[in-house]
């Protein structure tokens, strides 16, 4: 049946059940997620809300566990003819996805055959350019879109004697500041999360310094890791140096350092935008949002920040009808006030134009300065070098450069081994991914 006879009888099926009396169930679109905490909390509203805004479609949120959970029950969902209609994707399995032909249905195609209006050009360049496909299309579609900002202690600052209003900008004065931090009384005057997001993807998009060759990956499957270079070592040099001095405290992998800043243990702490939730919500000291430190004899330094979050794909298999719903729910989730909404209450970008303009005129920016750090440092005009990271194998790649690197935190191996170690390994995940996929990409 064509999507036009399908959509004629339906509209005469609902008509007729109107007259005899019981509504037509509505479709069901299922929608599996990582969120945990007040980000749960915050899923499951935008889907409440939704469906209180029509009656035609329902999505039901379902928390699968974390992204790499998630991602590994769609796969054996989707074999099994069950996949859900959304899944919340990691940025660095958007590769994976991307290789991933015949389980997917590209977002602007879902969006299109179902009649639903969809601009690109809307999205913020740096949010969408990532998950755009070489020909133009969008392929996912953005959602808790972040990036890695500082975040610091503003009473811990004045106590020490540094000025509260004027955090950081350079990584040299973060040193200086850990180290009054520590005459202090600091135990943990600097801590970070996302080892690798904040301290090489971001670091290297942010000097405007390539984290793999090919452009990062943008140019072809062929790429190779390229952070032991004289600036990724210099930096992680400091903090080897920082560690041992008590001035940089590791607290583990992924997000597992944000209590330690949230309960005020931590004075300074680079994560990503998106844990503003938990500090603005848990916090009970005065609080600063700031960009990520640099170091200003670089060349090009500041450029932008490397994305990070997650997007929305859609499974392939599904009825035209249920694709109508999931178009319908990212229209109402690209609306400027469901974003600018989200924006203010989670941290995560503003993924339109739009949203970050009704969030400004708003005066959200001047009341709870900081909140525009994050896509300030987004908004900006990306280059070759600075416009994202996409890998293949990089859920792998991100395991290693955590393993290798707390290496020199324990005193086990020098700077420049662990980065070389970290390349060589991640060169063999990159070289695997390109014999899979070489056919596909």
């Amino acid at each position: 049946m064509t999507t036009k006879r399908f959509a004629a009888v339906a509209a005469a099926g609902f008509a007729a059940l109107a007259l005899a009396g019981p509504a037509q169930a509505q479709v069901e679109v299922q929608w599996w997620h990582s969120m945990t905490g007040g980000l749960n909390e915050w899923v499951n509203d935008l889907a409440t809300q939704f469906n209180a805004s029509q009656k035609d479609y329902k999505v039901v949120p379902t928390f699968k566990g974390n992204y790499d959970e998630s991602m590994t029950a769609a796969v054996a969902a989707f074999r099994a003819g069950n996949a859900p209609h959304i899944l919340q994707v990691f940025e660095v399995g958007t590769a994976t996805m991307m290789s991933a032909k015949g389980a997917i249905k590209p977002v602007g195609e879902v969006m299109k055959q179902s009649g639903v209006a969809f601009d690109p050009k809307a999205y913020v360049p740096a949010v969408s350019g990532y998950y755009t496909a070489p020909n133009g299309e969008m392929l996912s579609f953005p959602f808790n879109s972040s990036t890695t900002i500082f975040y610091y202690n503003k009473d811990a600052f004045r106590a020490a004697g540094l000025d509260p209003n004027k955090p950081p900008t350079t990584w040299p004065e973060v040193t200086l500041a850990a180290a009054k931090l520590k005459a202090a009384g600091s135990k943990c005057p600097y801590t970070t999360s996302w080892m690798s997001w904040v301290h090489l993807e971001s670091f290297s998009t942010w000097h405007n310094t390539l984290f793999a060759t090919q452009n990062n990956g943008f140019g072809g499957p062929s790429a190779r890791l390229a952070f032991n270079s004289p600036l990724h070592l210099r930096h992680f040099e400091n903090l080897a140096n920082m560690s041992k001095q008590g001035l940089f405290v590791y607290k583990g992998r992924a997000s597992v350092a944000v209590p330690s800043f949230v309960s005020g243990e931590c004075a300074m702490f680079t994560g990503s935008s998106g844990s503003y939730a938990d500090v603005s919500k848990g916090a009970k000291f005065a609080y600063g949002l700031a960009p990520l430190p640099y170091y200003q004899d670089v060349p090009g330094a500041p450029q932008n920040t490397a994305i990070g979050g997650a997007s929305l794909w859609v499974m392939a298999g599904k009825k035209p009808a249920e694709y109508k719903g999931v178009a319908e729910f990212f229209k109402y989730l690209s609306s400027p006030e469901v974003q600018s909404a989200s924006h203010k209450r989670t941290g995560y970008l503003p993924i339109t134009t739009a949203a970050y303009e009704l969030t400004d005129k708003s005066g959200f920016y001047k009341d709870k300065p900081g909140t525009d750090v994050a896509v300030t440092q987004m908004i900006r005009k990306t280059t070759d070098k600075s416009r994202g990271i996409r890998l293949g194998n990089f859920v792998q790649i991100r395991t290693i450069i955590d393993e290798e690197t707390e290496q020199i935190w324990s005193g086990k191996k020098d700077a420049k081994t662990a980065l070389d170690d970290a390349v060589k390994r991640g060169n063999e995940q990159l070289e695997r991914f390109e014999k899979q996929n070489k056919a596909q990409l």
